[in-house]
């Protein structure tokens, strides 16, 4: 039984985290605390004035668990982590979680390249962005490439230079094939230079120069040749159009405003870089109801920030975020180098802010009708479900399946749904062990046994997703599959609801079995909807896995059947030999001449076949 005034009397007068629990052990809220003492004591004080909402947390707090740190960036880091790990229902949440990609100019090559890249690293590499579309960076490649006769290629050079003919791009005259050693290395790294100003901005004298080009092809009555210069043209405006200057400063920064209605929140991003804006991203915030404009921009930055890795030198704000001494420790130790909040209160600064806050409004207005469909689809059918069931507090939803042909190659599948969305981080496979032949109701146990066992561990990392029990178990099928679900748990001492998605003749969803009866859904109900969901979501990913298992099943070679023969000598021994019939009747010497063979594993192949 928890002691509420002996656990506050514990508390620690040191950073951490503090995470609160309701009655049914979900975590309702994650928060951190410079002095856990006395930030946790606060909720718990009768004369203190509070939000209907976190009024309305705190009579659901049943236990509470708190994690010393060493520092409040410490305790920052690990609250950001908690929060993306368990969803809290009483923080302010980020709906849209979005990773955005970079250009990356690999100048500490001999012959350097541009690559997309989802990852910014510290390997010597200069990086352009984040840019907010994966199809804007490939088309800039390409115009790079194009404009200055870069090579598009993989290869390590001068290690490969030779080794292979050159591609089709030196054919066309784009790439000056220095894979074959025909062009100097100090001329390749000038042109690639002249690439890197290029994106940098200076773009004046390339136009001038397709400009001349194209004229004088034109003047040539070349024409074929001048609507090449043409279209390469059109593309440097397009590039150039997305850079449009902002600033000459050169700074990197991103502005960050917001807007609110009732519970919900738009927060729009301009990102500049270089001084040039390269794009803009609105997100949902959640759970923003009676919370201060300081705090909403906290949660926001701490779930943004952790998820991106690169975190520009300033980010321009209206107001000032809550915590913001600790965030921007934080913010600098991601960057390498300090980073400052700026609030801009006149001039053209104060016109940046203002147009992402009015493009942040804009969208509200424009999806505030979209946002309320998709919590009916999501957390308004979970609550449908609810009152089908007679529960409550149903978050985590996981359903399973069984998928074979005639008992060949069986296999089980798991999905997770978390507040009424697919939680496909959290999907499992299984292939069944220990069953032969067509049996769904053994096969079933095996998985469901593997799958609670294994969240049972004492040893289960943190982060390892059967850690997490469901609240409620869908099983794609009728009574015989509850019953079997029902019985597993029973054996493990394991306490979760089990119900059954029923289908009709033509084999859709007709109602749940829950508690020996079936209970009629109404069809046009958006808890009708997303029960269909999970169940063509399970039995989707049942099916794709068999397939996969089947397919390689169906390319098995006899040689893998052979002890010592791995992938890399089956793959050998078949491309020295011309049939299995060669390798059959080849000696233990011959067999040692493959490449990678020994004289162990060439006698396991002669005692095989030798074997029958």
């Amino acid at each position: 039984m928890f002691d509420l005034e002996a656990e506050l009397k514990k508390l620690p007068d040191k950073p951490g985290v503090y995470l609160m629990h309701d009655k049914e052990d979900h975590i309702i809220y994650v928060g951190k605390a410079v002095v856990l003492k006395n930030r946790v004591r606060q909720y718990f004080q009768k004369s203190r004035n509070v939000s209907p909402k976190i009024a309305r947390m705190i009579e659901q707090i049943a236990w509470f668990e708190y994690i010393v740190t060493d520092s409040e960036l410490e305790a920052l880091v690990l609250e950001c982590n908690l929060i993306k790990e368990h969803n809290p229902k009483y923080n302010t949440m980020l709906k849209d979680g979005k990773s955005y990609p970079f250009l990356k100019a690999t100048i500490q090559e001999d012959f350097p390249r541009f690559v997309l890249s989802r990852q910014m690293k510290r390997d010597g590499a200069k990086y352009f962005g984040p840019f907010t579309s994966g199809a804007a960076i490939r088309d800039t490649i390409e115009l790079l490439n194009k404009l200055f006769h870069l090579r598009n290629c993989r290869k390590v050079l001068p290690r490969d230079v030779g080794k292979e003919r050159p591609c089709l791009y030196h054919q066309m005259g784009q790439c000056p094939a220095p894979c074959q050693g025909s062009v100097d290395r100090e001329e390749y790294r000038e042109n690639f230079q002249k690439a890197i100003s290029f994106l940098n901005g200076n773009t004046k004298e390339v136009m001038k120069d397709l400009q001349q080009k194209m004229e004088q092809l034109a003047q040539n009555m070349q024409f074929e040749e001048a609507a090449v210069y043409r279209d390469l043209i059109d593309s440097v405006r397009q590039v150039t159009e997305r850079q449009k200057i902002t600033s000459d400063d050169q700074e990197d920064r991103d502005i960050i405003a917001i807007a609110r209605k009732e519970d919900e929140a738009v927060v729009q991003v301009f990102f500049i870089r270089g001084g040039k804006l390269i794009g803009r991203e609105h997100y949902y915030l959640s759970g923003v109801l009676e919370e201060d404009e300081g705090h909403i921009l906290s949660a926001f930055i701490k779930q943004m920030y952790a998820g991106t890795p690169y975190v520009p030198r300033e980010l321009w704000t209206e107001c000032e975020p809550e915590d913001s001494g600790a965030i921007l420790e934080w913010l600098a130790k991601k960057r390498g180098h300090k980073v400052f909040f700026r609030h801009p209160k006149r001039g053209e600064k104060v016109r940046l802010l203002d147009l992402a806050k009015r493009n942040a409004h804009m969208v509200l207005a424009q999806d505030a009708e979209k946002l309320k469909q998709e919590r009916e689809k999501t957390l308004g059918a979970m609550e449908e479900i609810e009152r089908l069931l007679g529960l409550q507090g149903l978050n985590r939803v996981e359903s399973y399946d069984i998928s074979n042909i005639n008992g060949f190659e069986t296999v089980g599948s798991m999905v997770v749904f978390e507040k009424g969305r697919a939680k496909k981080n959290d999907y499992r496979k299984f292939r069944i062990r220990t069953v032969t032949g067509p049996d769904d109701y053994h096969s079933m146990e095996e998985l469901l046994t593997r799958r609670f066992t294994h969240g049972q561990r004492q040893e289960l990392a943190e982060m390892d997703s059967f850690r997490l029990f469901p609240d409620v178990i869908f099983m794609d099928g009728g009574k015989g599959q509850v019953n079997v679900a029902e019985r597993v748990l029973q054996e493990l001492k394991i306490d979760i609801p089990v119900c059954g998605m029923v289908k009709d003749d033509h084999h859709r969803t007709r109602g749940l079995f829950f508690r020996n009866e079936e209970i009629p859904i109404d069809i046009h109900g958006q808890g009708f909807r997303l029960i269909t969901r999970i169940q063509d979501e399970t039995h989707r990913f049942a099916i794709e896995y068999h397939r996969q298992i089947r397919g390689k099943a169906q390319v098995h070679s006899i040689l893998d059947d052979i002890p010592t023969i791995g992938t890399a000598r089956r793959k050998a021994l078949m491309k020295y030999y011309e049939s299995l019939d060669d390798i059959k009747k080849a000696t233990i010497e011959e067999l040692k001449e493959v490449p990678g063979m020994n004289e162990r594993s060439a006698k396991a192949v002669v005692e095989f076949f030798r074997e029958g």
